[in-house]
């Protein structure tokens, strides 16, 4: 008795890949069909799971964190603050490129944040399609804040570079 394949107008891909490509191991081998029991718990429980908004909150305080370059302060200790040995006056940014203060790097953090939050209110802008002066405020107020800290941020590069001197010149 042979069985005939029959055709109901519509074939799956495993029927067209049988037809197309010989198998090569004949029937010697095959594919296990293995059932799995499925496991019912007849009492369900729940544990409780913080808010979204807690959560992006965590994350954005790590992520903070990390800006302040704590592994930086960790390991090579740097001063809070420094004095310039001409004057005596206070300095904030360490006139070095490879070493900072811990007071300049959390200002740099703090502006590479509100840069971040730049770029954030500029892609909520987007979502106001139909209010266009909201829309607008919000790409401006974006914009703004992303310049604010990138401007601020090239300043004290500058003046790490000495290109700009910082405090007041007694000369």
């Amino acid at each position: 008795m042979s069985k005939s394949i029959q055709s109901s107008g519509s074939e799956t891909i495993k029927e067209k890949i049988v037809k197309k490509i010989p198998w090569i191991f004949g029937n010697k081998l095959r594919k296990p069909r293995i059932h799995f029991p499925k496991i019912q718990i007849s009492k369900r429980f729940s544990l409780p799971t913080p808010s979204r908004n807690l959560g992006l909150l965590t994350i954005y305080i790590f992520l903070f964190v990390l800006q302040i370059g704590v592994i930086y302060i960790i390991y090579r200790e740097p001063i809070a603050l420094g004095a310039d040995p001409n004057t005596g006056e206070a300095m904030f940014i360490y006139p070095d490129m490879h070493d900072a203060f811990i007071i300049e790097s959390i200002v740099a953090s703090i502006l590479i944040f509100i840069s971040s939050m730049g770029f954030i209110i500029i892609y909520q802008a987007t979502k106001y399609t139909y209010d266009r002066s909201f829309a607008w405020r919000l790409l401006l107020i974006g914009v703004v804040l992303v310049l604010i800290g990138f401007i601020s941020l090239q300043y004290i590069i500058a003046v790490k570079e000495r290109l700009i001197y910082q405090g007041t010149r007694t000369n």
